[in-house]
């Protein structure tokens, strides 16, 4: 297991129930954190997130984390988790606010799951997306050890991911759409759900990131 995981703090949720989880499975160490030199300085990334994009967006830039993320990503190829809004931030552009830049590291759209929602039986469902659900693995993935497919993982969104490139799909969910639940191409694995929230599973994400050498 890597011996430091940096968990970027741009301000936006509670990150220290991912430090706990983290701990829980087994890190050696690990920091909250914006202060350049300590990420640059771990052996694995993870880049969390809730609230608001616009916000998150403006504080990212502010922080230069965007930079220190592009950095950990494509000069360092260190192994980096992305949750929840992370995910977003990661993709061209949301629908959120009216329309919102995010960082383009991957190819693709957030957007909004719309009215009305229905399950597969006619019933109504509510935005946001909060709760269990069971996630489909699209393709095989580190990550995905000693999780089955199905696995259900906790959810707290109104805006699910989109990503052009068919082939960075690793997981799905339905939701009244298909949704992108996870993401992963090279040294990254992104998530739309909360594993430092999905009890057993995502405590076996985790515990999985930790072992992870950062290729598929």
């Amino acid at each position: 297991m890597g011996e430091t995981v940096a968990v970027i703090d741009y301000g936006m949720g509670n990150l220290h129930s991912v430090e706990s989880a983290l701990q829980h499975v087994g890190a050696q160490k690990v920091i909250v954190t914006h202060d350049a030199d300590l990420i640059r300085g771990a052996d694995r990334v993870v880049f969390p997130g809730v609230g608001a994009i616009r916000d998150c967006m403006s504080e990212i830039r502010r922080l230069h984390c965007d930079a220190l993320l592009d950095t950990a990503l494509r000069e360092q190829h260190k192994p980096v988790l992305a949750i929840c809004v992370g995910m977003q931030a990661l993709m061209q552009r949301s629908e959120e606010n009216g329309g919102v830049d995010c960082l383009g590291l991957l190819e693709g759209d957030v957007r909004h799951f719309g009215a009305p929602l229905a399950d597969h039986d006619g019933n109504r469902l509510k935005v946001p997306h909060m709760g269990w659900n069971g996630v489909h693995q699209e393709s095989p993935h580190p990550l995905w050890q000693n999780i089955a497919d199905g696995e259900r993982f906790y959810f707290v969104h109104s805006y699910y991911v989109h990503a052009s490139d068919r082939s960075l799909l690793a997981g799905s969910v339905d939701y009244g759409v298909k949704a992108d639940a996870a993401l992963a191409r090279d040294n990254l694995f992104a998530v739309q759900f909360h594993p430092e929230k999905s009890h057993r599973a995502g405590l076996q994400l985790l515990s999985n990131f930790l072992d992870w050498n950062g290729t598929c």
